[in-house]
Order: structure tokens, then C-alpha cells, then sequence
């Protein structure tokens, strides 16, 4: 457990890694398409425990897991870099400074344009590519602590950041743009023409994120087998634990829920965590079941059950693009086809149909983004094919 990162070891892919980031895409993918194709049904944030169905609340739970699960392994895989690197926290830190511009680029134009189809555009959501960008300009600095202050640091962002919830700074005040950016989900308005909504703000994400760092030492390639399982499995099990005591006592690490109207609703309240910024209780309940689930992707005979999944995993960015232009172009083909049935926007009548159409997205999607993760694997020589 050195707080040094190893000498360089050939590069080989850890298959658990891939496999958890390919499940979190596909719950993605599931939760992009309840927003393409549910908006006739008005939600609240998450979800609305009073209105929503217990399968769509399901739905968007199940979500959950993207954020915080692909910020933990961006910041792991970082170390993983690093130890390949003969200059190790040096190359990684200028590989996060350039790659988090990047992502923050690609957020403002291919994304925002996937999400709007408006250009120019006349509103920016800074979301969860933004954030995991900003994630990565902060790793770059904060790697170079040694790895028990990274990890007093990561633990009190993460653990006490909901202290600063009460504090709200209004427009016009000189700190309201770098609050609304680290932590008060805010509109910021750019002159007449453009406003920007700052739907993912990054303080808890750099702690988040910095985590995934300090866990690179439990994947070194001379690391325990037996210690890293050990690891994964009890951290897991601790975090879920901790947002369960925590949501029992019902004082802090989130809003408070209250008992519903039949076990269905007050059981969805109990797990309906805040994710803007994402609270304690969401942070726990979703890195808990996420370690959880890597320790049982570790597992030989899972991961060849679950080989397709690695191919979504080994290239996550080119599949988050590609779906998303492929969920709007099928919106568009839709209206077109068929009209608006529910106001002013098209939409399904049903989870399931959420589901099936999620199903075959998957199934489509996964032979090109296999055929670009071979690509990748391939041409090594073509710097450029990382940042995707």
C-alpha cells in the first residue's frame, strides 16, 4: 500500500475495470432513453416520490451508479497510467490537465449540440462530462500530495461538503460563477445572448475522483490478488453500511426523507438520494454497490459471461458520443413519423418499452464501439485515439 507508484509494467487491460465501466454505460444508456423518450412525464430531481412509478424509480436509481462509479475509475485508471509511465505522477498529471481541457471542450460543442441540436447555441449544460473533465484538472494538482493527505483530503470533501449546503450566493455576487461551478447548482448568464446551467457541480467530484486514485495501489501489477478482493469487498461493504446507519439516523449526509403512503413510496423515499451535487448518502450508496460489483467482476467465470460489456468499458467515451446522436436522430425519425402524442414532445407509454428499446440500443451500439476499443488497442502510435 506505498504511496509511490511502481516501476513501469507492459500495459495489459484489467477486465473488471472495463466490465463495471460497461455496466455503468448501459444503465446510462437506459437513462438517456427515459429522457428522450419519457419528458411527457414531469419529474422531479431525482425522481418524484409522490408521482413516479416504482419502475421508473428504479429505473433512474439504477443510474445512479454512472456518475460516481466512472469518476472513481477515471481517477483509478490515472493511476494505473501513472504506474506505466517512467516518469509516473509527472506524465499522469500532464495526461489530466490535457485530457480534462479536452473533455471540458467536447462538453461545450459535441455534446451540448447532441443534446440540442441548436447552434449557436443559446444555453450550455455543464454536465457529467464537464464534471468529469474539472475532475481531472484537480486530480492533476492534487496527485502530487502524498497519498495519505490525498486521502484525508478526498474523505473530508466527500464527507463534509454537505455542511456547506446552506450556503447560496446570488447573482451579481463577486463569488456566485466559482460557487455555482464547485457547488450551488445555478444558471450563470454570459451577456445577452447565452446562459449556461451548471447541472453537475465539481467540489464533490474531485473528492470523488481523487478516491479512485488512492485505490490505484490495490490493481499494481506485484499487488494481492486475495488483498485487492479483501479490499474491494469490505470498502464495499463499509460504504453501504455507512449510508444505511446515516439514513436511519436521518440528520445528515442528505435531505431527510419521511414515511410515504404504503411500503412501495416510503421505500423509495428512503433511497432517494440527492445527486446535485451528489450528497454523502449518494456518494456511499453508489461507490459501496460499485466496489461491490467490481470485486464480483473480478471473478474469472463473470467476466467471460460478461465479455461484450468490456467492449463499452475499454472505450466509454466513443460510446457515450455515439449514443447520443443515435438517440436524438431516432427522436427526430420519430416525430417525424408519428407526431407529438403527449404535448408537445413524443413518448413511450411504459418502462418496458424504455427497457426493450435500451436492450436493442445496447446490442446495436456494441459492435462499433468494439471495433473502435480494437482500434485503440491497435494504434498505439496515434496519440490522439486516448482522449476518446
Amino acid at each position: 500500500m506505498s504511496s509511490t507508484v511502481p516501476a513501469p509494467a507492459p500495459f495489459a487491460r484489467l477486465s473488471s475495470i472495463d466490465l463495471l465501466r460497461g455496466t455503468v454505460m448501459v444503465l446510462m444508456l437506459l437513462d438517456h432513453v427515459r429522457e428522450t423518450f419519457f419528458l411527457h412525464v414531469q419529474l422531479g430531481d431525482p425522481v418524484d416520490v409522490a408521482t413516479a412509478s416504482p419502475a421508473l424509480f428504479a429505473c433512474r436509481l439504477l443510474a445512479h451508479l454512472c456518475a460516481p462509479v466512472f469518476v472513481f475509475l477515471t481517477g483509478l485508471s490515472a493511476w494505473l497510467y501513472a504506474s506505466r509511465q517512467r516518469d509516473g505522477r509527472r506524465a499522469a498529471s500532464a495526461f489530466l490537465f490535457k485530457r480534462g481541457l479536452f473533455l471540458v471542450v467536447l462538453e461545450l460543442t459535441l455534446v451540448n449540440f447532441a443534446w440540442t441540436f441548436e447552434f449557436p447555441p443559446q444555453t450550455l449544460y455543464l454536465q457529467v462530462i464537464w464534471a468529469i473533465g474539472l475532475s481531472m484538472l484537480g486530480l492533476s494538482a492534487l496527485l502530487w500530495l502524498p497519498r495519505a493527505a490525498l486521502v484525508a483530503l478526498a474523505v473530508v470533501v466527500v464527507a463534509g461538503h454537505n455542511l456547506l449546503d446552506g450556503v447560496r450566493l446570488d447573482a451579481g455576487h463577486p463569488l456566485h460563477t466559482l460557487w455555482a461551478v464547485l457547488h450551488q447548482r445555478d444558471w450563470l448568464q454570459f451577456g445577452d445572448a447565452v446562459r449556461a446551467r451548471t447541472s453537475y457541480p465539481v467540489l464533490p467530484w474531485i473528492g470523488v475522483i481523487a478516491l479512485g486514485w488512492a485505490a490505484g495501489p490495490w490493481f499494481a501489477r506485484d499487488a494481492s490478488t486475495s488483498r485487492r478482493h479483501a479490499l474491494l469487498l469490505w470498502s464495499g461493504l463499509a460504504a453501504v453500511t455507512g449510508f444505511l446507519l446515516l439514513r436511519v439516523v436521518n440528520v445528515y449526509g442528505d435531505a431527510a426523507w419521511t414515511l410515504q403512503d404504503g411500503a412501495a413510496r416510503t421505500l423509495m423515499a428512503f433511497f432517494n438520494v440527492t445527486k446535485y451535487p451528489p450528497s454523502l448518502q449518494f456518494v456511499l450508496l453508489t461507490l459501496g454497490m460499485g466496489l461491490l460489483l467490481l470485486r464480483l467482476y473480478e471473478s474469472p467465470a463473470v467476466a467471460r459471461r460478461l465479455q461484450p460489456l468490456s467492449a463499452l468499458g475499454a472505450a466509454p467515451m466513443f460510446f457515450y458520443l455515439l449514443h447520443l446522436y443515435v438517440l436524438k436522430l431516432l427522436y427526430l425519425g420519430a416525430v417525424a413519423l408519428w407526431g407529438t402524442n403527449r404535448g408537445a414532445v413524443f413518448g413511450f407509454d411504459s418502462v418496458a418499452t424504455l427497457v426493450a428499446l435500451s436492450i436493442a440500443l445496447a446490442l446495436l451500439l456494441q459492435p462499433p464501439t468494439a471495433a473502435f476499443a480494437r482500434l485503440k488497442a491497435r494504434r498505439r502510435d496515434l496519440a490522439w485515439l486516448r482522449y476518446l
